[in-house]
């Protein structure tokens, strides 16, 4: 396994390994960049089909939230950890004490997070062996209630915020009434973005690997259900992404017909070059670490200290970040992310 000729490495400050033989663990923490301050970023657990997808995966969300953090003007650097295994089958909390004992290690310079496959509970156990933990806190600590400790909900709302800014430019639509939108994904993130689509008058088509999770959006939002095959191919005027990454490839192309795609997944394009394609087909596409950065908003108010106005504040500030970039995109006549990495590089100094 190559790390630093493997073409997500890009200049990673530090890519650490561990393995605990005794519950099985197998993680790998990326830390790509502490320019601005300690690398935050989610824990993702995932039973990745080898090594060398696990690796790949976490060099590319690590680099993702290095310049999620720049754009969402956060004192935060960027990183990123996986552990090889299926949530549903082998999470343990022996599993995620030896997870909590592996961050420790690194003494302060990555901060884990909730991210796929784990959550508020994984992160409870994790912080019962380490202090570089977010994520972790029982809602009555959290701004007298009013807060979860789950990152989720902000990350939801930011999309939102985003996914109407995208349309605003694109379509020329000041609301969200009667915009059909295709939502790939309706866990947590997806299901609260649906929510928030639907009470703004949207029309919504939902998929899902788990047939529950698309029935409740069906029978709680009036959502129509489509094959996860059959997702990209509807006439609709929003294509939101919202489940695993590298969803925009050739093959996704050929069937998509969205004029806008915005939506909460990481690392949404398979290829650099996909965003070119999707530019040249007249495509609004709002990248991913933009959009998406209300989780690691919150995460980092859970740590500084901040009220859920002050949050919600600054998660609204995605809305006039994706404004800059889809002006500038325009403007100079390239693709959205190609500004949206040149923001990030001027706000990383």
């Amino acid at each position: 396994m190559s790390v630093f000729t493997h073409p997500e490495f890009d200049d990673h400050e530090q890519v650490a390994f561990c393995h605990d033989r005794a519950c099985g663990l197998k993680a790998i923490i990326a830390i790509h960049s502490s320019r601005l301050g300690p690398a935050l970023g989610g824990l993702r657990m995932y039973p990745y089909a080898n090594d060398d997808d696990a690796l790949r995966d976490v060099l590319r969300l690590s680099r993702g939230m290095t310049y999620k953090s720049a754009l969402a003007e956060l004192p935060l650097g960027g990183g990123k950890a996986v552990i090889i295994g299926d949530p549903h089958a082998e999470r343990s909390d022996a599993l995620m004490h030896a997870m909590g004992d592996f961050v420790d290690s690194l003494g302060g310079r990555y901060i884990t997070a909730p991210d796929s496959g784990t959550g508020v509970a994984e992160m409870q156990a994790i912080a019962q062996r380490t202090r570089h933990v977010a994520g972790a806190l029982p809602r009555e600590a959290l701004d007298g209630g009013t807060r979860s400790g789950d990152p989720s909900p902000s990350t939801a709302y930011g999309v939102f915020i985003g996914l109407r800014e995208a349309v605003r430019h694109r379509l020329g639509r000041g609301d969200l009434t009667g915009v059909r939108v295709a939502i790939q994904g309706v866990g947590h993130v997806g299901y609260s973005l649906a929510q928030q689509l639907r009470e703004a008058g949207a029309q919504l088509w939902v998929s899902d690997v788990h047939d529950a999770s698309v029935q409740r959006a069906v029978a709680e939002l009036d959502a129509n259900a489509v094959r996860p095959q059959d997702i990209y191919g509807l006439d609709v005027d929003v294509f939101a992404p919202c489940a695993m990454g590298a969803i925009l490839n050739r093959d996704s192309l050929e069937a998509l017909r969205a004029p806008v795609i915005a939506g909460a997944a990481n690392n949404q394009l398979a290829t650099a070059d996909i965003a070119e394609a999707l530019r040249a087909r007249g495509c609004l596409y709002a990248p991913d670490y933009a959009i998406n950065a209300g989780g690691i908003i919150d995460v980092c108010y859970e740590r500084i200290g901040g009220s859920a106005a002050q949050v919600r504040s600054h998660v609204e500030r995605i809305g006039p970040t994706l404004r800059e970039i889809f002006q500038r995109a325009d403007a100079e006549g390239c693709t959205t992310t190609a500004v949206a990495d040149r923001l990030a590089r001027e706000r990383l100094g």
